[in-house]
């Protein structure tokens, strides 16, 4: 929104005010439910700054996952109460996740990650298309929402279309994108949020721009879910997939499809694998274990949106909860980017002007002149500093950056249980390991 000059100061007073009135992160609270975040590396308080690539476990699953081994274990579908409380117990995460998501539970497909996931519709949706269909993907994916589409198209004989991105801040060219889509077009697959350099994709339009012309939108939205509200409704995509361990939760891979394609496409699948949807997809007995934590997953995040006194359902809650969480990683991804700008040689790769941060979130690729990724990774490590290098499966970006033969990118990825306080004991420990900075070289 452009705001008048003549009433700038106001608004931005309103602006102020209104912050300071606000519901806030407990970040003592929060942090104080994470186990793992009281480990220490070397002497030094460690700092889990590699959420992109797994974000810690509050005790809340942990403790539901250790209930359910220890009191419940069993396999589904038999006629005795450890099997019933498993298919309780399976039934209560579907119903969490489509309250995550969204949706209605028939329509919350399980797996054991979201690449096997996206494997496994590749094939059924391959089965339904032919030789001269043509399918669009990104550079600016992880390979997992791209090497399955590959694979099938070559399986199919389909023509496979690339939409291109904007080198200098790393964001999609939907012009680019736009015109690789066609009466031809039988699907796009694009990510919710970039993993390597945190672009958040237009995702409505998108899906928009397949839809008009008949078209599938399978949405990769692992790296977006810790950071900020999934509504598959709003959205109208035929698929989104993510990773529970990407936000507070255990190994698994979960999928929203739309129930028309879940019942009109073709798995393939055992013979006595029963035909209802949705367990027509999920193939063999499923890791019970880590279903049992998913429904604690999600309710640690509704607790958050709880605590607001505004929630009046489990959905509402789960809003409430993003609204908070994506204000501190606001303020978190501000404070990064400042402190990182005052190191000499290092270049942020992603949007990087403030007043465009609603198009990213708080994951930051960089590289300073002079030093390996591996090598900064390693050095930050030994100080208690868990981060990312190389390409994190985004390779084709990197590629395309010209990177990925020199090691990529180091990666910090800022979530909700992060703090100021540890944002600024990371910009000093990379100024000491760099060696110089921006101050150190300017004279008075």
């Amino acid at each position: 929104m452009r705001v008048p000059a003549r009433i700038r100061p106001y608004y931005d007073l309103f602006l102020m005010i209104s912050a300071e009135i606000s519901p806030r992160l407990d970040l003592a609270s929060i942090r104080a439910q994470f186990p793992s975040l009281a480990q220490t590396v070397n002497g030094h308080p460690a700092v889990f700054f590699d959420g992109p690539g797994g974000t810690q476990v509050p005790q809340c699953v942990i403790d539901a996952m250790f209930h359910y081994l220890r009191r419940d274990n069993a396999n589904s579908g038999g006629n005795y109460p450890t099997s019933r409380r498993t298919d309780a117990m399976i039934a209560g995460a579907r119903a969490a996740l489509a309250d995550f998501f969204h949706c209605d539970a028939d329509e919350v497909v399980f797996g054991q990650n979201m690449t096997s996931l996206t494997f496994a519709f590749s094939h059924a949706i391959g089965r339904e298309l032919k030789p001269g269909d043509e399918i669009v993907v990104t550079r600016l994916d992880h390979d997992a929402n791209v090497s399955p589409w590959l694979t099938m198209a070559e399986d199919r004989g389909l023509r496979v279309r690339w939409a291109e991105i904007h080198d200098q801040d790393c964001t999609l060219d939907m012009d680019d994108l736009a015109s690789k889509i066609n009466g031809k077009t039988k699907l796009v697959a694009v990510g919710y949020a970039s993993n390597a350099v945190g672009t958040i994709n237009p995702v409505k339009k998108i899906v928009h721009l397949a839809h008009k012309v008949g078209a599938l939108a399978f949405i990769d939205a692992v790296h977006y879910a810790p950071h900020g509200l999934i509504d598959v409704a709003d959205l109208d995509c035929d698929f989104l997939v993510c990773s529970t361990y990407k936000f507070f939760g255990p190994h698994m891979g979960v999928l929203f499809g739309k129930r028309k394609h879940l019942k009109e496409l073709r798995p393939y699948k055992v013979r006595p694998l029963t035909d209802a949807i949705p367990f027509r997809w999920e193939w063999g007995t499923l890791n019970h274990e880590c279903i049992s934590g998913i429904t604690a997953c999600v309710e640690y995040i509704a607790e958050i949106g709880r605590r607001t006194g505004d929630a009046v359902s489990r959905r509402s809650a789960i809003e409430a909860a993003y609204r908070l969480i994506h204000r501190h990683e606001r303020a978190l991804l501000e404070h990064a980017m400042a402190g990182l700008r005052q190191i000499s040689g290092l270049k942020i790769y992603g949007i990087t002007d403030p007043t465009r941060f609603d198009r990213r979130c708080g994951t930051l690729a960089i590289r300073i002149e002079g030093h390996a990724p591996a090598e900064l990774a390693t050095r930050l490590g030994e100080c208690g500093f868990f981060t990312w290098d190389g390409n994190y499966y985004a390779i084709n970006l990197t590629e395309h950056l010209g990177v990925e033969k020199s090691g990529g990118f180091l990666r910090i990825g800022l979530v909700h249980y992060n703090t100021m306080e540890e944002v600024d004991l990371f910009v000093k420990v990379l100024r000491e390991i760099v060696g110089w900075s921006k101050s150190a070289n300017t004279k008075d």
